[in-house]
């Protein structure tokens, strides 16, 4: 464990969490929504801090990031924990469960980077759960990737205050952020969050000059309509320009949703959509 940053005090020992746009109110004893951020007497601790439960060598392309050094691999970790609760959850067996994994040190895992060079990886990529809830440990372990002159990669739902979020950006050289959709109430009653505050992050990321690409999962009924798409593709060629690459991802049924899969006549409407705005439209799972 790692006393965590961002967090206030407030009275009778209750905790602040201000992390992200969840705010969390945390009792002493308690832990919040993410279920890694834990009040121990009115100090607010990290239970994942190096927790490492997942770890393999992928293609860059499978983040998925098609722009960023293409042809390369990149040494990829994840850990527990999570502050959306997807019923639709692809990762869910890394980002729900609770079992501590093998304990590796940020100076450790930049050394594992280093040795994977040679098979031709470029750094670092915190995904399979959601990185920005391993803060601490992902800014320390940034910093360090970054020291031995290699390269960081954020997968990120992108659900996060932008304070911590831009002190974390200088150690961070690409991300792909997930719009899980395009309205306030698929967010709330989908994803148990708010899109405002994701879209920032992007915006964000985008004006400080970090190469960027957005994935959506496109579910039936709940996030495929051409309305949707139609005003996604509006905003992203509004706030971030026509070349940041857009992945669209084929759903299938995972975890707690078993609508059936997304159809593929909806995966290439998607595209045919985009593509009249955007440069760099691809379909996932499909």
């Amino acid at each position: 464990m790692k006393e965590a940053l961002y967090y206030r005090i407030q009275e009778k020992n209750q905790i602040l969490c201000e992390l992200c746009p969840r705010s969390c109110i945390i009792k002493p004893g308690a832990r919040g929504f993410c279920r890694v951020r834990e009040n121990r007497d009115g100090v607010l601790f990290s239970l994942n801090y190096g927790q490492v439960t997942a770890l393999a060598l992928d293609p860059i392309e499978k983040k998925p990031l098609y722009h960023f050094l293409p042809g390369s691999k990149i040494l990829s970790v994840g850990t527990f924990g999570c502050n959306f609760h997807c019923g639709f959850c692809q990762n869910w067996q890394i980002a729900h469960q609770s079992t501590a994994g093998e304990y590796v040190t940020p100076e450790k895992l930049a050394s594992l980077a280093v040795e994977m060079v040679p098979k031709g990886s470029i750094g670092i990529a915190y995904t399979y759960s959601e990185p920005l809830m391993w803060y601490e440990y992902v800014l320390a372990a940034a910093q360090k990737v970054q020291e031995a002159g290699l390269k960081n990669v954020l997968v990120t739902n992108g659900y996060i205050q932008e304070e911590p979020f831009r002190s974390l950006l200088p150690y961070i050289d690409a991300l792909n952020i997930d719009v899980k959709g395009f309205t306030e109430e698929f967010y709330q009653k989908v994803v148990k969050g708010k899109l405002a505050p994701v879209l920032k992050s992007a915006e964000t990321a985008y004006r400080e000059g970090k190469h960027l690409e957005l994935t959506t999962l496109l579910i039936p009924g709940l996030n495929d309509s051409e309305k949707e798409i139609e005003a996604l593709v509006n905003w992203i060629s509004a706030n971030l320009g026509t070349e940041v690459p857009v992945h669209f991802s084929r759903y299938f049924p995972q975890y707690q949703m078993d609508i059936p899969p997304t159809p593929i006549e909806t995966m290439y409407r998607a595209r045919e959509i985009a593509g009249k705005k955007l440069k760099h439209v691809y379909l996932g799972n499909v």
